[in-house]
């Protein structure tokens, strides 16, 4: 029988894979946009499996709609109305809102 691998070693190795995927996406976004947002997909799909949670930095780096990885310029856009931070994205043109606060 295979030795069981602790949880946390797994959580652990996921993260890594996860911040990996997200960087070889941003790498290759201006040649493949097909490619970078495989990447994404795969990244989302073994955080899920692996119930691991991604960054705050890592959650807004792709649309939640259609899963495509945002590059401020290329295929989103960013504005600010009353306090919070609107994300357009070009692709299916849904909204994403958040609060923006100011740096203490």
């Amino acid at each position: 029988m295979a030795r069981k691998i602790p949880r946390s070693d797994t959580r652990r190795i996921a993260r890594e894979r996860i911040a990996i995927l997200f960087q070889r996406a941003r790498e290759c976004i201006p040649l493949e946009p097909a490619r970078s947002d495989r990447y994404v997909a795969l990244a989302r799909k073994i955080s899920m499996k692996h119930r691991v949670r991604l960054d705050r930095g890592l959650r807004r780096q792709f649309c939640h709609h259609c899963g495509r990885l945002l590059v401020p310029g290329v295929n989103m856009r960013v504005r600010i109305r009353r306090g919070m931070v609107v994300i357009t994205c070009l692709s299916c043109h849904q909204q994403t809102r958040f609060l923006a606060r100011r740096e203490r």
